[in-house]
Order: structure tokens, then C-alpha cells, then sequence
């Protein structure tokens, strides 16, 4: 019995080991193709485009995402951003800046980080994106995440330029003055883009997200 316990354990840490060495083959792969892409997009990038980019040839580094189910979509938003913040990290030594949020990812040369988010600050989105053993989570935690995350739980406050683009994404020409505003603006947007209607999942992604950056921004 023992012998068996012994062998199922030695059989169970082969394939962990095995699958955190795809895993990390994987994030240096990523480390290459998405500092490649920013510096491809020096207005920045939003985390859709990113995805989808990588997506594509010649990278060919994300396979098909579903977009509609957060389950599916988490394991690829983590690792994505897992490779963001250590590549933060990385390019901070030489002075610059990675700008991290779903709707843009702008690297900038010489930039003084405004608000949270300096790497030798405290900053828990970057302690959890770095904690690998984040990468699978069961369905409810992962929805659990996402509440917190937005509720204003994990302390995450969108900056201005954020919560302009998040505006722009819904149509406004800045920041509207009141969050039932934005409650309005985004029913009537998701109804004309929703895939019934000839529009597209990836469209739906874009505007929950603004919808969520404008939401903090406008927690009290």
C-alpha cells in the first residue's frame, strides 16, 4: 500500500513538474512577443487587441478564446497579465513605463508612474498576477475575483485616462458627469452589439469592460 501511495505521489509531482515547465516555456515565449508588440503600438494597446494579436501569426501564442464565459477566458487573462507585470518589472530598470489596465497597455520611454502601481511599491493586482499558483481557479473564485475586483475590494481605482477611454468606448466625448448615465449608454450598447443583432462577442468583452472601469471610477 505504501509502495502505492509512493508511486501515485511520484506520478502526480512528473506531470506538476512537467506542466509548470510548459508553463513557464510558454511565459518566456510571451515575455519576447508581447514587449515586441508594444513596442510595435506606441499609443498602446488594449488587452482584446493584445490578445488577438498574439493570436495571430507569427506569434500563433493564444489559441481560441471564448470571450463570453469568464472561466474560459481567465486562464489566458492571467497569464497575459502575469507577463505584464513581470515584464514591468523588468523594463522599469531602464526607466520605463508599463501602463497595465484591460483597455490600455502603453509602454513608455523616460515616464514618471503616476498613482499605484510603481514595482517597488506595495501593489496587490501585481502580487497576484505574479502568484502563479493563481493561474486555475475554480469557476465561483474566479466570479468571486471579478465582483471584488470591481467592487473596489482589491483597492484598484481607474486613472483619468483610463476612465476617458472607458467613456470613449461607450460613446461619450469625456467622462459623463454621472454613473446612470453610463448605465443607460452601455444597455443601449450592448443591445445594438449583442451577436443576435449581427454584432460580435469580442464587441460585448470591449464594452463590459469600459462599463467596469467606469463603475470604480465612480464607486463612492
Amino acid at each position: 500500500m505504501n509502495q502505492f501511495h509512493t508511486a501515485t505521489n511520484g506520478s502526480r509531482a512528473l506531470e506538476t513538474d512537467a506542466r509548470d515547465e510548459k508553463l513557464n516555456f510558454q511565459i518566456q515565449h510571451l515575455l519576447v512577443a508581447v514587449e515586441h508588440v508594444l513596442r510595435q503600438n506606441p499609443a498602446g494597446i488594449n488587452e482584446l487587441g493584445l490578445i488577438k494579436t498574439l493570436q495571430r501569426p507569427p506569434w500563433e501564442l493564444i489559441g481560441k478564446v471564448n470571450f463570453g464565459e469568464p472561466d474560459k477566458l481567465y486562464p489566458v487573462h492571467f497569464l497575459l497579465f502575469h507577463v505584464l507585470y513581470r515584464l514591468r518589472d523588468q523594463l522599469a530598470i531602464g526607466g520605463e513605463t508599463l501602463t497595465i489596465s484591460p483597455l490600455v497597455i502603453r509602454l513608455r520611454k523616460n515616464a514618471v508612474v503616476a498613482g499605484s502601481g510603481v514595482p517597488d511599491q506595495v501593489d496587490e493586482l501585481r502580487n497576484f498576477y505574479l502568484d502563479l499558483s493563481k493561474y486555475e481557479m475554480p469557476e465561483e473564485s474566479i466570479n468571486r475575483m471579478m465582483d471584488d475586483f470591481w467592487a473596489g475590494r482589491s483597492g484598484y481605482r481607474p486613472e483619468v485616462t483610463e476612465a476617458r477611454e472607458a467613456a470613449a468606448t461607450l460613446g461619450f466625448e469625456s467622462v459623463p458627469p454621472g454613473f446612470d448615465e453610463v448605465k443607460q449608454r452601455f444597455r443601449r450598447a450592448v443591445m445594438h452589439a449583442h451577436p443576435d443583432r449581427g454584432g460580435e462577442t469580442e464587441t460585448i468583452q470591449d464594452l463590459n469592460q469600459a462599463f467596469a472601469v467606469l463603475k470604480a471610477h465612480f464607486r463612492t
